[in-house]
């Protein structure tokens, strides 16, 4: 077979068969990453990549790479929701960056996030003053969440450690006129 048509029939064959693969694997292999999810992803792209570029490689040794891949990713998140060991060697924590208006510089600095990084996601949100805001969280995907004061007791941050010690939100008082 001619190298650009080894590339067109792999390639789509190929293609093929990781949706179908991914979708039998279901939701969590495509799921907000994280490292362990970073890793199996640049995985899969290069048994992609090498079965569309090379001709030593088979369809089928493509095939079962796949597989095997998304299995283990399977076997590891499926061992991970049931086993905390487990769920603490593949998951990071959450990470409290900013409490109550200050910054946690230790946590800052171990996790290499900047204050602009930090006052950048609380724009996003739409917030102007750091000092309304009672959390940033550095989240296991790599993502900010931003909490403003609360309002109730609900808070978004019990499963954030060191839990906040943050301060209820005073009730505005209205009077009828």
């Amino acid at each position: 077979m001619q190298p650009v048509g080894h590339v067109l029939v792999v390639g789509i064959l190929t293609y093929v068969a990781l949706i179908v693969v991914l979708r039998l694997s279901g939701k969590r292999t495509l799921s907000k990453w994280n490292a362990f999810d970073f890793i199996v992803t640049i995985a899969l792209g290069s048994v992609l990549a090498t079965a569309l570029m090379s001709t030593r490689v088979s369809l089928l040794q493509s095939i079962v790479a796949l597989v095997v891949l998304v299995l283990l990713q399977f076997a590891i998140t499926f061992t991970s929701v049931r086993s905390p060991v487990m769920r603490r060697l593949i998951k990071a924590e959450p990470a409290l960056l900013l409490e109550a208006g200050g910054y946690r510089h230790d946590v800052m600095h171990r996790e290499r996030v900047v204050e602009a990084e930090i006052r950048a996601a609380i724009r996003e949100k739409g917030i102007a003053d750091v000092e309304s805001v009672a959390a940033v969280v550095l989240e296991t995907d790599g993502s900010f969440s931003v909490i403003p004061r609360p309002g109730t007791t609900h808070s978004a941050l019990n499963d954030v450690h060191p839990a906040p010690a943050l301060k209820e939100a005073e009730e505005p008082t209205h009077r009828a006129n």
